[in-house]
C-alpha cells in the first residue's frame, strides 16, 4: 500500500509539474494587422513568434506603410526580440530595431549579457553599458510576457524595460473586459493600459480571451493627439485548435 500511495503520488507531481511548466511557454504564431493613423489606414504589420530548435524563442515585428501614403513615406520598421526560458521566466538575449525609408534610419541593438550582468546597447555608431536589472525585458519582449501573464490570470502591475538606452518601468493596469470586432471576428477581450512612468502618452491593449490573450486592438497615443491603431486582421497558432474561422 505504500509503495502504492507513494508511485500515486509521483504520477500525480509530474503531471502537475508538465502543467505549470506548459504554461510557461506560449503558443507559436502569426499574426497579421492593419495599421491605422487615427482614421486613415497607413501600412500594415506582421508578428511573428518562433520557436528555434536550441530552445531560442523569437518574437519579430515588421511593419510597413501601405496604400497612398507609401508613395510619401516609404517606412519599414523590423523588430527582434530573441530571449529563453530561465527557470520558468522570461530571459531576453538580443534586441534589434531597424527603421528604414523614413527622414533617417536608425539602427539598434541591444546584448543582455547575464554571465556579467551587463547590458550592451548599440545606436547606428554610438556603444554604452549599463547594468541588469532582476526579470527585466525589452521592449518587444514584454508584449510577449503580457499574453503568458493573462494566460497564468496574472494581471501585470509594472514590467521594468530596458528602452532607448535606458532602464524604464511600464506601468498596466486592467480597465475592463469588452466585445471588439475586427477583421478576424468579434472577441471577448481585457483592456490593458500602458503607461510609461514620467510620461503622459499611453498605450491600450484588447487582449482576446480565446486566442491566448493575443492583443486583437493595440492604440497609441502619438504626437498632437495622434493616435495610431493596429486591428487584428488574421491569425496562425501552431496549435490548430485556436484557429478560428473569421466572421
Amino acid at each position: 500500500m505504500l509503495i502504492k500511495n507513494l508511485l500515486i503520488s509521483i504520477v500525480i507531481s509530474l503531471f502537475v509539474t508538465g502543467l505549470q511548466a506548459q504554461d510557461v511557454y506560449p503558443d507559436m504564431f502569426e499574426a497579421n494587422y492593419i495599421l491605422y493613423s487615427n482614421d486613415m489606414k497607413i501600412g500594415k504589420m506582421k508578428r511573428t513568434l518562433i520557436k528555434h530548435a536550441d530552445n531560442v524563442f523569437e518574437f519579430i515585428s515588421e511593419s510597413e506603410a501601405t496604400g497612398l501614403i507609401s508613395f510619401i513615406r516609404n517606412d519599414s520598421i523590423i523588430e527582434k526580440s530573441k530571449w529563453i526560458i530561465n527557470e520558468n521566466k522570461v530571459q531576453p538575449l538580443t534586441y534589434s530595431y531597424e527603421h528604414t525609408g523614413g527622414k533617417k534610419d536608425r539602427f539598434v541593438t541591444i546584448n543582455f549579457d547575464w554571465n556579467n550582468n551587463r547590458i550592451e546597447n548599440i545606436v547606428n555608431n554610438d556603444t554604452w553599458h549599463m547594468n541588469t536589472q532582476p526579470d527585466i525585458l525589452d521592449k518587444l519582449l514584454y508584449q510577449v510576457k503580457i499574453m503568458l501573464d493573462l494566460k497564468n490570470n496574472n494581471i501585470p502591475e509594472s514590467y521594468t524595460i530596458a528602452d532607448g538606452g535606458k532602464i524604464k518601468n511600464y506601468e498596466f493596469e486592467y480597465l475592463r473586459d469588452e466585445m471588439i470586432d475586427t477583421l478576424y471576428g468579434e472577441f471577448k477581450t481585457m483592456k490593458i493600459e500602458r503607461r510609461k512612468e514620467n510620461n503622459e502618452r499611453k498605450t491600450w491593449f484588447w487582449c482576446a480571451y480565446d486566442l491566448n490573450y493575443l492583443p486583437v486592438k493595440v492604440v497609441i497615443t502619438e504626437k498632437k493627439d495622434r493616435l495610431t491603431t493596429a486591428i487584428l486582421k488574421d491569425v496562425t497558432f501552431t496549435n490548430n485548435s485556436l484557429n478560428l474561422t473569421s466572421h
